[in-house]
């Protein structure tokens, strides 16, 4: 069995090569297509990446600024520091190291409370009065009591005191 020469006539000639071409032309119209959807993928993703990055950036920034904020609540939250005021430490002829002294020792006996959450501390208010009002407190061979007047519980604890003689 013998193969036909058709490769011979030309309208034959004409098919393949027009495949030829045609198969040419279509493999460089496929290549310039994909490569302009691979290229717009390409920006797409890079843009996407950018954002990413952005939003972890911005992320990351608030993360941080909400951590120093919960850190500052609760600081706020609690008793960082104790003042205590002598009102009427004149009234006896005290000068003023000695009402500085007693200042300094209340300070020392509810200086428990430092560090402590507000809840606390204002819970704990009367045992706080209690302590400062039943210390006796010995000046020039003078015996003094305090008495609470006014106590502010924040983060600050404010107390003033006025001083009388024991009975």
């Amino acid at each position: 069995m013998r193969i036909p020469p058709v490769y011979r006539r030309p309208s034959w000639q004409r098919f393949f090569a027009g495949a030829a071409i045609g198969g040419v032309v279509s493999w460089c119209i496929f290549i310039y297509i994909n490569g302009f959807w691979q290229e717009t993928h390409t920006k797409l993703i890079r843009e996407q990446q950018d954002t990413i990055n952005e939003l972890k950036n911005e992320i990351k920034i608030w993360q941080e600024e909400y951590k120093a904020a919960n850190k500052k609540n609760i600081e706020q939250i609690t008793v960082q520091k104790i003042n205590v005021k002598v009102t009427n430490w004149e009234k006896y002829d005290l000068d003023s190291f000695s009402a500085f002294q007693v200042e300094d020792a209340v300070k020392e006996d509810i200086s428990i409370m430092i560090a402590k959450d507000l809840e606390t501390v204002y819970k704990s208010k009367d045992l706080i009065k209690k302590m400062i009002e039943n210390k006796v407190f010995k000046i020039n061979d003078k015996r003094y009591k305090l008495d609470v007047k006014e106590m502010v519980v924040y983060t600050t604890l404010s107390i003033q005191v006025e001083m009388h003689y024991e009975k």
